[in-house]
């Protein structure tokens, strides 16, 4: 089922949505990287069946796949073990809904025959939120990637700034995530770059450093009136 909301060509939109009932979505890494390879090949309008993409692929790599027209820019992601997060830009008339709907009917099928379940895997219809200014385009940037933090740290917006938040620590942790796009901003090569388009979205971050003062910003800001 599509999504009932109006996507802007466009306009940049943040995604958002979880396991039902707040349950665990990504079992293991085989689960992430479904999930992430999903991203690339879901983003374009023909129809496919992942084993057999796979096996047209000479070198049996799903990031050699390549699509004639994509069907949202992507510009960040995190997934975390319930749930997910997207930036995302409708660059085609329905293209969020589109892609949305292929990449969760495809992971719930994959989740679904592989844990031997049945029923709804995600709570709902996906969760959108239009960023319709700069600093809210910008603090989502900074959001979906500092995500993985409450892994090590639950309530770091609480204690962000005080003597037992550990920021050194957070920041490695961060860097080290492979589930989000931070790598793939501060320019690491891996194949899982490819999924981003930084070009389709505003030039923020002249260079690396410029994406790790922001977070760094974000990481000790107290005012949590913004989001």
């Amino acid at each position: 089922m599509l999504r009932k909301f109006i996507f802007s060509i466009d306009e940049f939109y943040h995604i958002y949505n979880r396991g039902v009932d707040k349950r665990v979505i990504f079992l293991d890494h085989s689960d992430y990287s479904r999930f992430t390879k999903l991203l690339w090949v879901c983003n374009h309008s023909q129809a496919f069946v992942f084993r057999d993409l796979i096996k047209d692929i000479p070198s049996k790599n799903i990031f050699d796949f390549s699509a004639d027209q994509t069907l949202v820019d992507i510009g960040a992601y995190c997934l975390m073990p319930n749930h997910f997060h997207l930036l995302l830009h409708e660059k085609v008339d329905n293209g969020i809904s589109v892609f949305m709907h292929k990449v969760l009917t495809s992971y719930s099928k994959y989740f679904n025959a592989k844990y031997k379940r049945t029923g709804n895997l995600f709570e709902g219809v996906f969760r959108a939120t239009h960023l319709d200014n700069d600093v809210y385009l910008q603090y989502i940037y900074s959001y979906i990637n500092l995500n993985p933090v409450k892994l090590i740290f639950p309530k770091w917006k609480e204690e962000s700034g005080q003597e037992n938040f550990n920021s050194a620590k957070t920041k490695k942790f961060v860097e080290g995530y492979k589930y989000s796009s931070y790598q793939d901003h501060q320019g690491i090569k891996r194949q899982e770059s490819k999924i981003i388009n930084k070009e389709a979205f505003p030039d923020y971050f002249e260079d690396k450093r410029d994406l790790k003062e922001m977070l760094n910003f974000w990481l000790n800001y107290q005012d949590e009136s913004i989001g």
